[in-house]
């Protein structure tokens, strides 16, 4: 009778999963969707506990006590800009679990449902997939943070014949994980474990920062089937369902992200775009003359045009300009300027950061468009407002062939009346690469602190 009941709660959790995905797959339903994803995980763990494997609660709750403390404290903590470190963090725990569940299955066989001697070779292969791709989900996951918290320079870090190197680990890695199907032992598992962490990291050392929101997405997706592998060990269908849409969600997403960049996910993998040499001064992109403005030039203009496109981007993020931004634009909206937000798919350090952003400052949410939606619009808009946003408004994208972003989408906000830049300084993006339009000839830079200059505007409006 328990189990019938634990196969109903895990059919009502999984439905709940599904439709927590729909949710957040728009942001008026995007809370709604995360309440249903917490129901969902509720009831599987108030089912899980139902289940005559659990002879005890008390380890379990010590582990939901210290864990949902330690989470709630990072979340009640952590700042915006700081969200894609904490979700390639998470993405680390996710296939650190399923190694050591895997472990704690190969030591303890009996305890999980599996013969106590000879394990037969179906499970021993979930465990070598479960168990390797977890490791490199979480050595990989590991590297992405310390790049993007600045902690590890966000260049790729290359060698002469890495390449051959990474493949060669990679061999052996695949080779122990054969010979563990073979022969079983926890010798050999724990010295795959070791060649796939190694792997993970040899991988995405030389991803350049320009990559690594494919990278977070990939090692979501990688995240969601180590999970998938370790449920068929586990003989739990709430596991495998779980890792399947984690897993497939996290590969479509990053399908979406490429193709945002116009890149192809090998190219992303295997390295070495982000941390390109910029222009040299006087070179093509740094050649013409800059003309900067301040905040009472940009509000003038501003409150005579009319239409405005917002540009956001991670720049925005750092200066927490959010809510200076929107209430510029209420000011201006009242003067009877339309306002826009345009958004391209990887501004930030992760798919949706900008969205997020904006949100928190209560933005309308039709007020924020698309890439592909606004696009065509710049041609007639009196001024593109970029506020931190500099490698997805690059238009060496667009015309320079020689260009390290070459063929990558772009917002087209240079084809406006007017471009106001929001800059610190005439630094390249995260891309590494020089943006030839600060020289345009209807381009003003603002130079300073976003959220600054975006109170002085306020002021001056």
């Amino acid at each position: 009778m328990t189990g019938d009941l634990t196969s109903y709660a895990y059919l009502f959790a999984a439905i709940c999963f599904v439709l927590a995905i729909r949710g957040l797959a728009s942001p008026e339903t995007a809370r709604t969707g995360n309440l249903i994803g917490i129901l969902g995980m509720a009831v599987a763990g108030a089912a899980t506990l139902l289940l005559p494997q659990i002879s005890t609660w008390l380890f379990v709750f010590a582990g939901i006590v210290v864990g949902g403390g330690i989470g709630a404290f990072i979340a009640l903590r952590v700042k915006i800009t700081d969200l894609p470190q904490l979700v390639a963090i998470f993405n680390s725990l996710v296939g650190l679990a399923a190694v050591l569940i895997s472990g704690a299955a190969l030591h303890a066989p009996s305890l999980y449902g599996l013969p106590s001697q000879g394990l037969p070779l179906q499970p021993l292969v979930e465990m070598s997939l479960s168990s390797g791709i977890g490791a490199i989900t979480f050595s990989g996951s590991v590297v992405a943070f310390l790049k993007l918290h600045g902690l590890m320079t966000g260049t790729p870090l290359t060698f002469p014949g890495q390449r051959a190197v990474n493949g060669f680990i990679g061999l052996v890695a695949l080779f122990a994980a054969v010979a563990f199907c073979g022969w079983g032992g926890e010798g050999v598992f724990w010295g795959m474990v070791v060649l796939f962490l190694v792997w993970g990291v040899m991988a995405v050392l030389p991803i350049g920062g320009a990559d690594m929101p494919v990278v977070i997405s990939v090692l979501n997706s990688l995240s969601g089937w180590a999970s998938c592998g370790i449920g068929f060990t586990l003989d739990n269908p709430l596991m495998i369902v779980t890792g399947a849409l984690v897993g497939a969600s996290g590969g479509i997403l990053s399908y979406i992200m490429c193709k945002g960049m116009n890149r192809d996910l090998l190219s992303v993998l295997l390295g070495g775009f982000g941390g390109e040499a910029s222009a040299a001064p006087g070179g093509p992109a740094a050649a013409g003359t800059v003309k900067s403005g301040n905040a009472d030039d940009a509000a003038f203009m501003l409150k005579n045009a009319g239409s405005v496109v917002i540009v956001p981007g991670y720049g925005m993020a750092v200066a927490q300009a959010q809510h200076a931004l929107r209430e510029m634009v209420d000011l201006l909206k009242e003067e009877g300027v339309r306002v826009r937000y345009a958004i391209h798919p990887v501004a930030g350090r992760m798919p949706g950061h900008m969205n997020v952003l904006l949100a928190e400052a209560n933005v309308p949410y039709e007020d924020v468009v698309e890439m592909d939606d606004i696009n065509r619009d710049f041609a007639t808009t009196d001024v593109a407002f970029v506020i931190g946003a500099n490698d997805t408004t690059n238009p060496s994208a667009r015309n320079d062939p020689s260009s390290p972003i070459f063929g990558m989408p772009i917002l087209d906000v240079d084809k406006a009346g007017m471009v106001m830049f929001i800059k610190r300084s005439m630094a390249t993006g995260y891309a590494g690469v020089d943006n030839p339009l600060f020289f345009n000839d209807n381009t003003m830079m603002l130079f300073g602190d976003a959220k600054a200059m975006c109170e002085d505007i306020v002021k001056s409006l």
